[in-house]
């Protein structure tokens, strides 16, 4: 017989946000594109596809907030402004190199799974 799940096994969670943003949909991905060093926002933008300047923003401010990256800005004209990795946020460069490997390995497995459930669904 299985143990029950302990009800009390996420309290601890629920008394502040999640710790970190790595299960939203732009955090691991402008984490791997700091990777190499600092960028400007412009250069964040080109292989986001997708994400809006308002996301963008919102994302890189939440994990400068959570001390995943610092933001410089240089005095200069125009202003200039560069992202970049802290420690903190350095130290998902391998468990986000795990989930990419784990992606090659099973990306044709995941998909023959969800083609087979909305059949499944089609059918009724």
């Amino acid at each position: 017989m299985r143990q029950p799940l302990d009800p009390d096994m996420f309290t601890e969670c629920e008394t502040v946000p999640s710790p970190i943003r790595v299960g939203d949909k732009w955090t691991v991905k402008i984490v791997y594109c700091l990777r190499d060093g600092p960028r400007r926002f412009s250069e964040l933008q080109r292989p986001l596809r997708g994400i809006t300047p308002k996301v963008l923003t919102e994302s890189l401010r939440a994990m400068e907030r959570d001390g995943l990256l610092s933001r410089t800005e240089y005095a200069q004209i125009p202003p200039r402004v560069e992202y970049e990795l802290t420690a903190l946020g350095r130290s998902l460069l391998e468990p986000i190199a795990a989930g990419c490997a784990w992606n090659r390995r099973y990306l044709a497995d995941l998909r023959s799974a969800r083609q087979a459930y909305a059949e499944r669904a089609v059918r009724g």
